[in-house]
C-alpha cells in the first residue's frame, strides 16, 4: 500500500498517528510551512499536444519543487497558494490565540493541510479533557475546496473528531477554485468557532449522564457499522458486522473507559478510538481517512445515533 503522507512535521508530543518529523514549540506559521516541507507553490501552465497543439480550457497544475503535474484543471480554476493558506493562522498565533501544532502533505502533494492548537479547551469527568484545534485544507486537485474545520481532541486517547461550523456537517468553512481565496470573509465565518464549542462540550456532558443497556449498546454498534438487528437470536441480540462486534470489546479497554463508564460519552468514543488507531492498514492511511475519507463520516454518524440512543434512554 502506498503511503499517504509524503512530508509532515509537528510541534509538541508525537500526534495520535506516530508519523511526522518534531520540530521545536512556538514556530510562525511560514517556519512551520518550510520544516514541513510544503514551502512551494502551484502554477497553472498550458498543456500542448504530442501534435504541438495547445489543449483549450485545459491547464495542468504544476509543483514548483519538482516540476510534477499535480493534475489538470479549467483555465477558471483558481490555486490557493501554500504561503497564502499557511498565513491565514499568522495573526491567530502572533496574538497568541493559536499555536501551529503539525502540517504536512498527502497524496503526493495533492492536499496539503496545516493544524493549529487554540487556547479553547473543556474538562469533563473529573480528568476528560477535550482540546480543540483548526485543521486548514488546501487540495491542489480539481473537484476538491479549500476546507477549515474545528478538530476536537481527547487528550487520554487522542481520539479525533473534525466538526462543522455550520447546520450542514458536511461542511465548515468552504471556498471553491472559481473564486479568489478571501481570508477576512473566512475568518468572519469562523467567529462562532467558541460558540460551537461549547455546543460540543454540552453534547459530551449530556452523553456522559445517559447509561447504555446491554441490548441499545449493541444496536448502536451495529447502526453505526452497518445495520440494526432485526431480531434476537436465542434471546440475545446479535451483532450485525465485525466492527461492531469488535466495539464491544474495546467499549471497557480503550484508554479514557474509565470517564464515565456505562455511558453513551464512552460508547462514542469506542467508535472514534477504532477509528483513530484500530481500523486499516497503516497510521497514514487511518489518518487520512480520519480527517478526510470514510472514518470521517463514520464518527459523525457516531456523534448523531449516539445523541438519539441517549435522548430515547
Amino acid at each position: 500500500m502506498a503511503h499517504m503522507v509524503e512530508t509532515m512535521a509537528y510541534a509538541g508530543e508525537l500526534p495520535w498517528h506516530g508519523l511526522g518529523v518534531k520540530v521545536i514549540d512556538d514556530l510562525t506559521p511560514e517556519q512551520m510551512m518550510q520544516k514541513a516541507g510544503v514551502d512551494w507553490s502551484v502554477e497553472k501552465q498550458d498543456l500542448i499536444t504530442s501534435g504541438g497543439s495547445t489543449v483549450s480550457n485545459k491547464q495542468a497544475l504544476v509543483r514548483s519543487s519538482d516540476g510534477s503535474v499535480l493534475d489538470v484543471v479549467g483555465k477558471g480554476w483558481n490555486p490557493v497558494q501554500n504561503a497564502d493558506a499557511f498565513n491565514f493562522f499568522e495573526e491567530y498565533v502572533r496574538a497568541g490565540d493559536m499555536q501551529m501544532h503539525t502540517a504536512g502533505s498527502l497524496n503526493d502533494g495533492k492536499m496539503v493541510w496545516a493544524l493549529a492548537k487554540t487556547n479553547e479547551s473543556f474538562e469533563l469527568f473529573d480528568g476528560d479533557v477535550t482540546e480543540n484545534y483548526f485543521l486548514f485544507s488546501n487540495p491542489h486537485e480539481f473537484g476538491k475546496a479549500i476546507d477549515i474545520r474545528m478538530t476536537p481532541i481527547r487528550v487520554v486517547c487522542h481520539n479525533t473528531l473534525t466538526l462543522s461550523l455550520s447546520q450542514d456537517s458536511n461542511s465548515m468553512v468552504k471556498v471553491n477554485h472559481r473564486k479568489e481565496f478571501d481570508s477576512a470573509e473566512v475568518k468572519e465565518q469562523m467567529g462562532i468557532a467558541k460558540e460551537k464549542m461549547e455546543q460540543y462540550k454540552t453534547m459530551a456532558e449530556f452523553l456522559g449522564s445517559k447509561r447504555y443497556t446491554s441490548e441499545n449498546i449493541v444496536q448502536y454498534f451495529n447502526e453505526v457499522f452497518g445495520s440494526v438487528a432485526k431480531e434476537k437470536v436465542d434471546g440475545v441480540m446479535p451483532f450485525t458486522s465485525n466492527n461492531a462486534k469488535n466495539a464491544m470489546d474495546y467499549l471497557d479497554t480503550q484508554p479514557g473507559a474509565n470517564f464515565a463508564q456505562g455511558s453513551f460519552w464512552n460508547a462514542f468514543n469506542t467508535v472514534t478510538f477504532m477509528t483513530d488507531h484500530v481500523q486499516g492498514r497503516s497510521n497514514d492511511g487511518r489518518m487520512t481517512s480520519s480527517w478526510y475519507g470514510r472514518n470521517r463520516r463514520v464518527k459523525l454518524k457516531a456523534l448523531d445515533k449516539a445523541l438519539e440512543y441517549a435522548e430515547a434512554a
